[in-house]
């Protein structure tokens, strides 16, 4: 089956990972933004600017979402492959 898929088809799980670690990424820099004024003993930013720095969180859930849905549907290929 292996030989019939290509290197670079979609498989599930692919579009939560990426989206998930995009994510992620905007989440890292909004917490840097954040951090910043601290530690450069500017005034800190608005408050909602904390709120923006949990998408670190959901992006990590999303992409380990990915991940199982990935693994669930390699589970599911072998399963089938054996039968």
């Amino acid at each position: 089956m292996r030989d019939k898929t290509q290197a670079n088809s979609p498989e599930a799980g692919d579009g939560l990972i990426r989206a998930g670690a995009i994510v992620f990424f905007i989440g890292a820099l909004a917490t840097l933004v954040t951090v910043a004024p601290l530690l450069l003993g500017t005034k800190p930013f608005p408050f909602y600017m904390f709120g923006l720095s949990m998408l670190m969180g959901a992006g990590f859930l999303l992409a380990g979402a990915g991940v199982l849905q990935s693994a669930a549907q390699g589970r599911r290929r072998a399963r089938a492959a054996r039968s």
